[in-house]
């Protein structure tokens, strides 16, 4: 088979980053005059997530700090839903892959997935990790940005780690199914306002980042203000949001999924795949091949089902319980498919390129990138750039080469 020659392209990006993230996160929390709402030695939990936050151990470990200074005795919680195994030790194992761990943090860490049940949304009992809430205050520490799942003026921030976070395995399971009903938009801002409302909730720290996952915004937030904030942030938050700038392709090949990138493994709104409750996006892509799994993901492959093709090395590397449980817990058992499966990427690529129609494979319309997240620098295939040129986002800043792949089969990295 004849393949496609590719080249590399930059996407322009907003967003100017932090120059120093911490200071920036202290003087911030420093401005919500906090210390006249707290006593000193009183608790503070403070909830880490498992999204690969860039920044996360500084921001965390500046978050701790501020709390200190005000007399508080800060602890860390894992607000993760069923992520990790849906264990107490995998969960912190999650932090520690971030550099979250008590000596890194000065503070201890509290990971349990005992909850406690603190009332009811509708006929649905809210849940709250037991840590966090035998705690004198929660501090809400979260990144904001569209959600895999659903549309809605609130999505993936400061309501959801209150949710599907701070609720663990039990209150993820039970707020995904209630969502099959309500609709998720709805229903899950509504449990977070149901923690909001218990006053245990000191204050939030919001982070949005650039399309090139640089730190560009951190918001400190008291409860009152939660709503239109995070509101507002994920306005900017999807004005600012990495995409493919091709609506329609043949062959997208993306060298990783994994749980850090995305709650999906990839962005549905990246690949245009919608799931749950999203409506079908652009770009049009005709066939997904996904090459291999983070490490960071730990074998949970949840969102490999997206695809369409895979490799033997991916497949080998999936915990297949860690996978069931969070396709169990999100009602989301399409994302757990494994698709069809092939010894190598030359494999994998020629299958996918011989179905396209009546296109040549060398003409075919192609993107490789390395994951969902990271689109600044991509590749594309010759047939595209006509379309890279026109674009005044776009510059070529390679030549056209072959696709070339090593001796077993398998496509060399991207640099």
């Amino acid at each position: 088979m004849s393949f496609p020659r590719m080249l590399r392209v930059r996407q322009t990006s907003q967003g100017t980053a932090l120059n120093d993230v911490a200071s920036v996160v202290r003087e911030k929390i420093s401005k919500l005059g906090l210390r006249n709402r707290v006593k000193p030695g009183q608790t503070i939990a403070i909830t880490a997530g498992s999204r690969g936050i860039t920044n996360i151990n500084l921001i965390m470990r500046a978050v701790v700090d501020e709390c200190k200074s005000i007399g508080l005795a800060p602890f860390i919680v894992p607000a993760m839903g069923s992520h990790g195994g849906a264990t107490a030790d995998g969960q912190r194992q999650i932090l520690e892959h971030y550099g979250i761990t008590e000596d890194a943090m000065g503070c201890p860490i509290r990971s349990s997935m005992e909850v406690v049940c603190i009332g009811n949304v509708k006929e649905v009992p809210v849940f709250c990790d037991r840590n966090a809430w035998e705690a004198d205050h929660i501090a809400v520490v979260g990144r904001v940005k569209s959600h895999t799942d659903f549309e809605g003026e609130i999505e993936s921030g400061l309501f959801k780690m209150m949710a599907i976070g701070l609720g663990k395995q039990e209150g993820a399971q039970h707020y995904h199914r209630a969502g099959m009903k309500y609709g998720y938009a709805e229903f899950f801002p509504t449990v977070g306002k149901k923690v909001l409302e218990t006053s245990r909730v000191l204050f939030g720290l919001a982070i949005v980042e650039n399309a090139r996952q640089e730190t560009a915004i951190v918001e400190s937030v008291l409860p009152a203000d939660f709503w239109e904030t995070e509101k507002s942030l994920l306005i900017q938050s999807k004005n600012w949001a990495a995409h493919l700038p091709f609506d329609n392709l043949d062959l997208l090949i993306v060298d990783e999924i994994g749980k850090e990138i995305s709650g999906t493994g990839m962005d549905p709104a990246v690949i245009g795949r919608p799931l749950v409750q999203r409506i079908p996006l652009k770009p049009r892509i005709r066939w997904i091949f996904v090459r291999d799994m983070s490490v960071r993901s730990d074998g949970n492959a949840l969102g490999i089902g997206m695809a369409n093709f895979t490799t033997k090395r991916l497949v080998d590397k999936i915990d297949y319980a860690k996978t069931l449980i969070n396709a169990v817990t999100s009602v989301n058992p399409d994302a757990a498919r494994v698709p069809l499966t092939l010894a190598n990427d030359k494999e994998a690529i020629e299958v996918a390129l011989g179905m396209i129609g009546l296109t040549p494979p060398e003409k075919a319309r192609a993107v490789r990138i390395k994951n969902t997240l990271q689109l600044t620098e991509i590749e594309v295939s010759e047939s595209l750039l006509d379309e890279v040129n026109i674009n005044d986002r776009l510059s070529q800043i390679t030549e056209i080469y072959p696709m070339t792949f090593d001796s077993g089969g398998n496509l060399l990295p991207l640099k």
